[in-house]
């Protein structure tokens, strides 16, 4: 996702899923696939080169698993405990909620 309207759509009427390091907004979409939007602040990464170590990680787990996942946008917000964590960690922390999206969503994505 890259505008702004689906970002709103999104956090308008999106269901919340969160751990320690990430906090996901989920809404069913009618595009038959995933799609990912991200929210990694400044404040709460820190500069340039960890934000985007931040999305990299995301970026590759969602695309590992977007293959288990329903037709739903997703937008992932980092959390401040994300800024130094190992990236196995983050990692870890991704596969369970990419698990706790396919098994809260799968019902209310298909019809």
């Amino acid at each position: 996702m890259r505008t702004k309207p689906d970002f709103q759509k999104v956090h308008g009427a999106g269901k919340r899923i969160a751990d320690h390091f990430f906090s996901m907004i989920v809404r069913p979409n009618e595009l038959g696939a995933p799609r990912l939007g991200l929210a990694v602040a400044i404040r709460t990464v820190g500069n340039a080169v960890a934000r985007n170590r931040v999305r990299r990680i995301v970026k590759e787990s969602f695309r590992l698993a977007q293959h288990e996942l329903p037709a739903v946008d997703i937008v992932v917000a980092a959390r401040a405990p994300v800024k130094g964590a190992p990236a196995a960690d983050l990692r870890a922390s991704l596969d369970v909620l990419w698990k706790k999206v396919a098994r809260q969503c799968a019902s209310s994505s298909r019809a």
